[in-house]
């Protein structure tokens, strides 16, 4: 293994793992600023009102995308146990 090999094993691997928390970070990021801008709206200051949406949130989309989730780390890891096996 070489210092291009490593590199585009962890170039793989980063970009694996941002596939898998944008279904969980894009929507809850979206939830968060429709929350904010009712609370800038209605001035509204309460903390509790952005976190427990935000979780509800989350836990659905993680249920939603866990198939996706789940293929993306498998690819992942056949492809570097595939590479590991050929010698690079």
């Amino acid at each position: 293994m070489n210092e291009v090999d490593a590199l585009e094993l962890v170039q793989t691997a980063l970009r694996t793992a941002i596939w898998m928390c944008a279904p969980l970070v894009l929507p809850s990021m979206v939830v968060g600023i429709i929350i904010a801008l009712l609370q800038a709206l209605t001035q509204i200051q309460e903390s509790t009102l952005t976190f427990v949406p935000k979780m509800i949130v989350v836990f659905l989309s993680a249920m939603a995308s866990a198939a996706f989730v789940g293929a993306q780390l498998q690819a992942l890891t056949e492809t570097t146990y595939d590479r590991i096996a050929t010698g690079f």
